[in-house]
């Protein structure tokens, strides 16, 4: 289905690999559109509890597509406009991977650069290998780190974001979990594939709509007032009380037994 990235579907998880390994995973348009694609498919699976986005050949992602800033977005032939299209469709991309009702894991060997560590942010729970190398290299290149800035911000503040966006510095895996960039640190793709396994357990202990409310409220909590987020948290709260999930919860802990969600 897709040329630039593969989809792996299996018992309630989706497993999706940049599969560009030849330019280390750079983000090129295409691979932007398909990765929005499988997104927008699996928003509305309630059946997948969870994502893992990772990269083949034991390299997460390089970033943008170099070759392409050079040969399409620097074309004289093109129009400001279409590339002010592909860099508002990079922001949507970060949007989405962001606000998932799934919930996101991502995994990162070899390198997350520039908008590699935009999309490694947008994920819920991030884990890295300790020899993989980070860096926002945008400004070296001439060019801003546009849209992954407030994805980057909202995982590491403001203070640390701007040091590393204003000197493009290259650290490893230990400074990114010291930063809060990376949750869990691990030698190897085994490593890994433990500790995710132990992630699913806890994952789906979560009813798979709490949990997708849990995140939206989370992300809301940060533009409404204290006043209207009491208000929507109460409707919410309600909604879900009431909800089969809710019921079901409830009904589960007073019999002493795992809700349906469980497996």
């Amino acid at each position: 289905m897709y040329s630039t990235i593969l989809v792996e579907k299996a018992e309630g998880w989706l497993d999706i690999w940049l599969n560009r390994p030849t330019f280390r995973n750079a983000l090129s348009t295409e691979m932007v559109k398909e990765l929005l694609k499988v997104l927008n498919i699996t928003k509305k699976e309630g059946g997948i509890r969870g994502i893992t986005l990772r990269g083949k050949d034991n390299i997460f992602c390089a970033g943008g597509d170099l070759k392409g800033f050079k040969s399409v977005f620097q074309n004289p032939k093109t129009d400001r406009r279409d590339i002010e299209k592909a860099s508002v469709e990079i922001g949507e991309l970060l949007n989405i991977l962001n606000t998932m009702p799934q919930v996101v894991v991502t995994f990162v060997e070899g390198a997350a650069v520039a908008g590699g560590m935009g999309l490694m942010s947008c994920g819920d729970v991030v884990v890295s290998t300790k020899q993989a190398l980070f860096s926002l290299t945008e400004t070296t290149l001439g060019i801003p780190p546009a849209q992954i800035a407030p994805f980057v911000m909202a995982r590491i503040g403001f203070s640390a974001s701007r040091r590393l966006m204003l000197t493009a510095a290259r650290f490893d895996g230990e400074e990114a979990l010291r930063l809060g960039l990376a949750d869990f640190l691990v030698n190897d793709e085994l490593e890994f594939e433990n500790l995710l396994k132990n992630l699913k357990k806890d994952i789906f202990k979560a009813a798979p709509k709490a949990n997708a409310k849990t995140k939206s409220l989370l992300f809301e909590s940060l533009h409404l007032s204290a006043k209207d987020f009491r208000n929507h948290g109460a409707q919410v709260f309600t909604d879900c009380m009431l909800d089969a999930e809710g019921l079901e919860g409830i009904a589960s802990f007073m019999e002493k037994r795992k809700p349906w969600w469980t497996t």
